[in-house]
């Protein structure tokens, strides 16, 4: 399906692998321009060198906002104000039961994965708004819906996520800017790979064991049985940043193999 991308701009961030990374490569493969940014720059440069095409890479801490303007600055000069911003950046953040999270926890949660978001779309919006056509996709996730008692600020900085991509959606709708979410669960990332490994390591068995194990006792509705591919991921997330979604705005797609338990 042509995707009818070619000539237009992206920015991925999250870039230097698993959704984020494959998400570039889609896009690439489909016409666009892409630029992509993560806080790293030696992971970055050689994601970027793994991709099909020239690619933009631009190392940014999306925390600091002197640090996104540089990055508005970088990616409007070597590629043009993006026609397409996919928000992939986002770490699990502090663990634990609510009682032992402390304020410092909470705060840097939010502060990647929620106020980056908004630091992002507030910086590259007036772009779009000024071309009369964008596609904002925002990564929101599984637990924004369905809360762990493990990871309560992640999953409240997603839930965050969603009530902001439908209240863009009904402010820029109108403008030809069409903002939506994607909600994965479990997929095979570094991110997922790090919470793997230390189950692993906690219960004295192999990765491959703990991911089965967790399949079963924490994510039984997941009716696939095993973890998401990223790429499962960013194909729809292609869609989405394309003219083949036109006329979808404000929702949430869930790519969970079934683990949100309601309707």
């Amino acid at each position: 399906m042509d995707l009818e991308l070619t000539g237009r701009t992206a920015l991925v961030t999250g870039g230097d692998s698993g959704i984020g990374w494959h998400t570039a490569r889609l896009l690439l493969e489909e016409g666009a321009k892409v630029a992509i940014t993560d806080v790293d720059a030696d992971s970055l440069k050689e994601a970027a060198a793994k991709l099909p095409g020239d690619v933009l890479a631009v190392a940014a801490d999306l925390t600091d906002p002197d640090d996104v303007a540089r990055l508005h600055r970088e990616v409007v000069a070597g590629v043009g104000d993006p026609d397409v911003l996919v928000h992939a950046a986002g770490v699990t953040g502090a663990q634990g039961l609510f009682h032992e999270i402390d304020e410092e926890g909470w705060r840097s949660t939010l502060e990647i994965d929620f106020f980056s978001a908004v630091r992002v779309v507030r910086t590259f919006l007036d772009g779009m708004r000024g071309k009369g056509w964008g596609r904002i996709v925002l990564l929101a996730s599984e637990d924004a819906v369905q809360p762990y008692s493990d990871e309560l600020p992640y999953c409240a900085a997603k839930a965050a996520v969603l009530s902001l991509v439908k209240g863009l959606s009904k402010t820029y709708g109108s403008e030809g800017i069409l903002v939506n979410a994607v909600s994965p669960a479990f997929i095979s990332t570094p991110m997922t790979d790090k919470m793997m490994e230390k189950r692993s390591s906690e219960l004295g068995v192999s990765v491959e064991e703990a991911i089965a194990s967790f399949l079963d006792e924490e994510r039984p509705f997941m009716e696939l049985k095993r973890r998401g591919e990223p790429e499962e991921v960013a194909s729809v997330i292609a869609f989405l940043a394309s003219e083949r979604a036109s006329f979808v705005n404000g929702s949430n797609y869930r790519v969970d193999s079934g683990s949100v338990a309601t309707i």
